[in-house]
């Protein structure tokens, strides 16, 4: 009758196969927080540009409001009465004679993605027979290179 004994490398083999090391363990969480990393950056990266894009349909959609508040009242809504005219019928002059009821644009559509209200003046400097319309883009700040408008550079000079 022969017994067998394990040997202490193989005991510490046995264990070993158990289960992970802390090394293991911490090596595997390191690489994922890497991965996780370079995901979060390419991920921020396109909600940017998400939200540049949003912030350009949102001016479309205002500039067709403003096309029918102009079709309904011979004319656009003066800086003072703002783009609040198109949700809300201005009480100061010039006061539109055929205002549409249900206005002409929901009010969460005159706030940009970046939840600041859109600018607006009227007559434009830039489009100065028309309005301008502008957010002041993810950096907030008025005249940075990030600002979104409806007019373009060139025809700035």
């Amino acid at each position: 009758m022969t017994e067998e004994t394990e040997t202490p490398r193989e005991a510490t083999e046995q264990k070993r196969d158990q289960g992970f090391t802390l090394i293991e363990i911490m090596a595997v969480v390191v690489i994922m927080g890497m991965l996780m990393a370079t995901l979060a950056v390419g991920i921020a990266g396109q909600i940017d540009k998400a939200n540049v894009t949003n912030a350009k349909g949102q001016i479309s959609r205002i500039d067709q409001a403003l096309q029918f508040y102009k079709l309904d009242n011979k004319r656009f809504p003066n800086s003072d009465q703002g783009l609040d005219a198109l949700v809300n019928k201005p009480s100061a002059a010039p006061v539109p004679k055929n205002y549409d009821p249900a206005g002409y644009i929901k009010s969460d559509a005159l706030m940009d993605p970046w939840d600041e209200p859109f600018q607006y003046r009227q007559p434009g400097e830039h489009n100065p027979y028309t309005y301008d319309i502008w957010s002041f883009g993810p950096d907030g700040v008025e005249g940075g290179e990030d600002d979104i408008t409806n007019w373009t550079s060139t025809s700035d000079a």
